[in-house]
């Protein structure tokens, strides 16, 4: 269920979708898959020799119930929650998603399976920095997706603006997508901005190891 990617750099195996923890002058969450997967992130971070008290940060890629629906769940988490400044309302519960478009109606009738989390969301801007990871704007499979990079892990934190199939990266799927040309566009614009990184975590499908930023600039 987990396994260490790199030095301090967990991927949580929640069958289906992916959550990550990394330790290194803080501990920090990234994502935290469906309502009923809160056990296992607590039982992984356990296992990555931690406790769900000791997390410092959360790091939401986007607002999905596969990405925020064990939030409030976790026992024992007493950490800021950071998202997408477009996203961070729909987290936080202060705001409900469109029902005009696709995207916002599946995302309304998901939402009913779950609650906004108890602790505070944080919106977040392009080129935010958050303990050491930086925050990359990337629109398009919701309004408010983020990535994140920490160069000194070597690591990026890509949600699911991409998902892994086959050892590469594919862009996120148009029926799971508010904008396709965002998604694309986004693409373009993190393989151009973001400093070079090995490890490639995605929302869904295998994390790559090594070579991240090169499958990155060979899908852009």
């Amino acid at each position: 269920m987990v396994r260490e990617l790199a030095d301090g750099v967990w991927h949580i195996d929640l069958s289906g979708t992916n959550a990550y923890l990394v330790a290194d002058d803080e501990l920090t969450l990234v994502d935290a898959g469906m309502p009923w997967h809160a056990d296992d992130i607590a039982t992984a971070v356990a296992d990555a020799g931690h406790a769900v008290t000791d997390i410092d940060h959360v790091l939401v890629t986007h607002y999905d119930i596969d990405h925020v629906g064990g939030l409030p769940n976790l026992k024992g988490l007493d950490a800021t929650i950071y998202a997408g400044e477009r996203d961070a309302d729909l987290v936080a519960g202060r705001e409900k998603p469109s029902l005009l478009d696709r995207k916002g109606a599946f995302q309304r009738l998901a939402g009913v399976l779950t609650a906004p989390p108890s602790a505070h969301v944080e919106p977040i801007r392009d080129g935010d920095t958050i303990g050491s990871f930086t925050a990359y704007h990337t629109p398009g499979h919701t309004p408010g997706h983020v990535a994140y990079v920490g160069e000194t892990l070597d690591v990026a934190f890509l949600g699911d603006l991409v998902r892994e199939s086959g050892g590469e990266l594919d862009p996120s799927p148009w029926y799971l997508s508010h904008d396709t040309d965002d998604v694309r566009a986004s693409i373009r614009d993190l393989a151009a901005r973001a400093p070079d990184f090995a490890v490639a975590c995605t929302g869904h499908g295998t994390p790559l190891v090594d070579g991240g930023s090169d499958a990155l600039r060979r899908l852009a």
